[in-house]
């Protein structure tokens, strides 16, 4: 496993100091390296997914090191898949370094989860999870583009043709890419949420049973969805779309990571997910 983590490790740094030279020499064939160099690193990581979800028989989301693994593991895949309809190769600069510094702060963490509850391991179980982990992957893409949409206008409106402005696509490429990804997640998201619901209703005998997580997540989804409506219906978009992407993104890590930390709940006392 160790090994594994390495491997992981070693080829999305790669992929990220590949993806930095591109931003200043601009040559296609260095996003291209870059590209491969985190699919070699994604291959990697799926073997490490895999090998622990075998040894546990159940996905491995048990302790927050597996947790920001396989967190890791579906941003990247994420973004290879994503790039093929949005070929934003600048793009390749924030899920680089992002998967590779999830995967640096779950190697230094405890790997052996304490206990595993027979109840995880259930397809349903796979399924809400993975559903989840790929929707909150895209509502992160969300939030990074929303940011470089922010520094974009910021050029313009000062009229400063400066670096950025150069490297940078349209506003209007950017607020649909980021808009692309908000549906995405937001799909994802309501469908994780719905199996979550029904195994609940298996495990526990009820739907809803106001859980800090279900909670935040409702609370989530409520964003998000207000979000999507504000676009439809009034035509929130460009600078107001981004910014709410950023805050909706830190909803969403309160709802991933500080509930597990400040409240206590069924989903926080078996695992971290």
């Amino acid at each position: 496993m160790t090994f594994l983590i390495i491997m992981t490790i070693l080829f999305y740094i790669l992929s990220t100091a590949e993806y930095l030279v591109y931003l200043f020499v601009q040559r296609d064939r260095l996003s291209k390296i870059g590209y491969a160099l985190l699919a070699a690193g994604f291959f990697w990581h799926t073997l490490l997914v895999g090998y622990a979800f075998l040894r546990s028989g159940s996905i491995p989301v048990h302790n927050l090191h597996q947790t920001l693994s396989l967190a890791g593991w579906t941003v990247t895949g994420f973004f290879l898949a994503f790039h093929y309809r949005y070929p934003f190769k600048l793009l390749g600069l924030y899920a680089a370094p992002l998967a590779a510094t999830m995967m640096i702060i779950s190697a230094r963490l405890p790997m052996e989860p304490d206990r595993i509850q027979d109840s995880l391991k259930s397809i349903w179980v796979v399924f809400h999870v993975v559903v989840i982990f790929i929707g909150e992957a895209a509502l992160a893409f969300a939030c990074g583009v929303g940011i470089l949409y922010l520094v974009q206008e910021h050029a313009i409106k000062t009229k400063k043709r400066g670096f950025f402005y150069r490297r940078l696509p349209s506003l209007e490429f950017l607020d649909n890419t980021g808009y692309a990804c908000i549906i995405t997640g937001f799909t994802m998201v309501t469908i994780g949420l719905i199996s979550g619901f029904l195994y609940a209703k298996t495990v526990w005998g009820r739907f809803w049973s106001w859980d800090p997580k279900e909670v935040w997540s409702g609370i989530m989804w409520l964003f998000y969805a207000v979000l999507l409506h504000e676009r439809l219906m009034v035509g929130w978009r460009g600078r107001r779309s981004a910014i709410m992407s950023i805050i909706g993104f830190l909803v969403l890590m309160f709802t991933f990571l500080g509930v597990n930390f400040l409240l206590q709940g069924h989903h926080g006392e078996f695992t971290q997910w």
